[in-house]
């Protein structure tokens, strides 16, 4: 029962993290203020949920013994929930929801230099599918399946990078040095590409090796390579939605109150 605790302690930590903060900005935030979107509260749970999933023993077991279930894990932890966690807007919901000089503290550091540049959309690229290259071209993957500490760094990781790449790109949070539309959607289509070649390599490489895992190897990288294309839509609807919304914000405001505009 003790071990049976200890195993799932990482997801439920990762969980409580993830929904507790978030909850209690919602439970906080005036009456004086609009109403949070019901929707963006969905998203942020949807990913706090993709998120613990990930982490979660039965799938840590699974991806340490399967490249298939490894890359399932992700795809998950590492695009899909961060895409859905940039979509329920935490920055907005704390800056609404805290008092008046924490939110003042937080627009400073917001503008700082060190926060332009690291919440850059090359930034996050470099540091989300720039990073896959050195895990898996290197002996960086099976060192990280060799000790524990360093494979839960790995998926640390993921999670962190993914969800800066996100942000970055489509992130409706303020952001006083947010890059324009054209910078992002060009950093978005050659992150893509990268993470497409990257995919391709892997499976060129399983096939010209053969072996055990052959099937396994190559099936993850085909997974890789189509469940990657998924999550960048999506990315890519975050982006054109905001980037409608923006240029016409009469229209955007009616289509997020769900009423029809001539």
């Amino acid at each position: 029962m003790t071990t049976r605790i200890v195993a799932w302690a990482p997801s439920a930590a990762l969980a409580a993290m993830l929904l507790a903060p978030y909850l209690a900005a919602l439970r906080l935030r005036p009456a004086t203020l609009r109403p949070h979107p019901p929707w963006r509260t969905a998203a942020w749970v949807c990913g706090a949920t993709l998120a613990a999933a990930a982490v979660s023993p039965v799938v840590t077991a699974l991806a340490h013994n399967d490249h298939r279930a490894h890359m399932a894990q992700h795809l998950v932890l590492g695009m899909y929930a961060p895409v859905a966690l940039v979509a329920g807007v935490p920055l907005a919901l704390a800056l609404g929801s805290t008092p008046a000089h924490v939110g003042r503290r937080m627009s400073h550091v917001l503008r700082s230099r060190l926060a332009r540049c690291a919440t850059h959309p090359v930034t996050g690229a470099v540091l989300s599918v720039g990073a896959l290259f050195a895990l898996y071209l290197t002996p960086l993957y099976a060192l990280s399946h060799a000790h524990p500490a360093l494979g839960w760094a790995v998926l640390v990781h993921f999670l962190l990078a993914g969800y800066l790449f996100a942000w970055s790109i489509a992130g409706a949070d303020p952001a006083p040095h947010r890059p324009a539309f054209a910078t992002r959607l060009a950093v978005l289509v050659v992150a893509a590409g990268a993470h497409a070649y990257l995919a391709k390599t892997l499976f060129a490489r399983a096939t010209e090796d053969g072996g055990l895992h052959h099937g396994s190897l190559a099936e993850a990288a085909r997974w890789m390579y189509y469940g990657g294309d998924g999550a960048e839509i999506l990315l890519a609807t975050l982006l054109f939605a905001a980037w409608y919304r923006q240029r016409d914000p009469v229209r955007g405001m009616a289509a997020r109150a769900g009423v029809s505009h001539p």
